[in-house]
Parts: structure tokens; C-alpha cells; sequence
């Protein structure tokens, strides 16, 4: 991937630090809320745990991607998204290195720990653990979790960063 100014070793060395720090506090945050609503809340022998009119603690198991999309109760499926997972993972860590705009890297961090955080309870449960439950009324948005949150906000950074720094022709 060309650029005008060539990234030194040095600051890719920052910028893997950087991407590294962040991914993790994402991977660490969303594996220690999920222990604790599952071990010590113990959610799924309560749910659902209504906290407001409109916010909810909930057990659902997602087997697919985004809002059950390729949900498969094949036994291959979740080494197949987890391999996808980290193979997109891996294509993210290049681009984040090369990125010369901070908004766009930590976007790309931000997706990676989200990304990372859900292929790992792939391979420990063959599903991914989703809690969180707005609604209002029997409408309601599918139940997400800590890495979803932080995919979801990465993806808004690096639009951001579009927005903000267009690619010239």
C-alpha cells in the first residue's frame, strides 16, 4: 500500500503498541463483563433482568454473524467465522499500520479487540454470549454485547476518518 510519506519502523512500532493496547482492553473488558453476567450475575438462570422500562439483561447465544446473519447449526460454523474473523483481523492490523490518521487506527483497534472478543466465545461455546437488550414494548434491537459496541464504534471512526480525510485520486 503506497502512501506519500512511508511509515518508519519507529512509528510502526507505536502504532502496533497502540493497536495492541487498545485491542486489548477491548478483548479484556468484554471477556470480564461476559464472566461476570454469566458467572457471578448468573443472567441466563435470571434473564430476563428488567433494569429499566426500556433496558434489559438477557441470555442469547448467536451462532452467526450480525443479528444471526449466517446462523448454522453446522459444528464447522464457528471455526468458520473464527477463522474469517481472524483472517480479517489480520488484513485490519496492516491497515491500521499504515494509516497516517489516528481517528482511522483507533477504529481499526477498536473492530480488532471487538472482532477478537467474539471469535474467542466461537471457540469456547460455539456461539457468541449477547446480553444487552433495548426495547420498547415487544420492539426491541437483538441483544448485543461489549465487543459489538466496540465494532460498532471502531466502523463509525473509520467512516469518520473517511469523511475527514478523503482519499485523493
Amino acid at each position: 500500500m503506497p502512501s506519500e510519506n512511508p511509515v518508519t519502523p519507529a512509528q510502526r512500532r507505536r502504532r502496533l503498541q497502540g493497536l495492541l493496547a487498545v485491542a486489548l482492553t477491548v478483548f479484556l473488558i468484554d471477556q470480564g463483563s461476559k464472566y461476570w453476567l454469566i458467572h457471578v450475575l448468573d443472567v441466563p438462570a435470571h434473564a430476563p433482568m428488567h433494569l429499566t422500562r426500556y433496558f434489559a439483561l438477557l441470555m442469547a447465544w448467536n451462532t452467526g454473524v450480525s443479528f444471526s446473519m449466517f446462523a448454522h447449526s453446522a459444528s464447522w460454523m464457528p471455526s468458520l467465522l473464527t477463522a474469517a474473523a481472524l483472517l480479517i483481523s489480520a488484513l485490519l492490523v496492516r491497515l491500521c499500520l499504515h494509516s497516517p490518521h489516528r481517528f482511522a487506527r483507533l477504529g481499526y483497534a477498536l473492530v480488532i479487540g471487538g472482532a477478537l472478543g467474539n471469535a474467542f466465545d466461537r471457540l469456547r461455546f460455539g456461539a457468541v454470549a449477547d446480553f444487552f437488550y433495548f426495547h420498547i414494548g415487544t420492539l426491541g434491537w437483538p441483544a448485543f454485547n461489549v465487543a459489538d459496541m466496540a465494532i460498532v464504534s471502531g466502523v463509525g471512526l473509520l467512516l469518520f476518518s473517511t469523511v475527514q480525510h478523503p482519499a485523493r485520486p
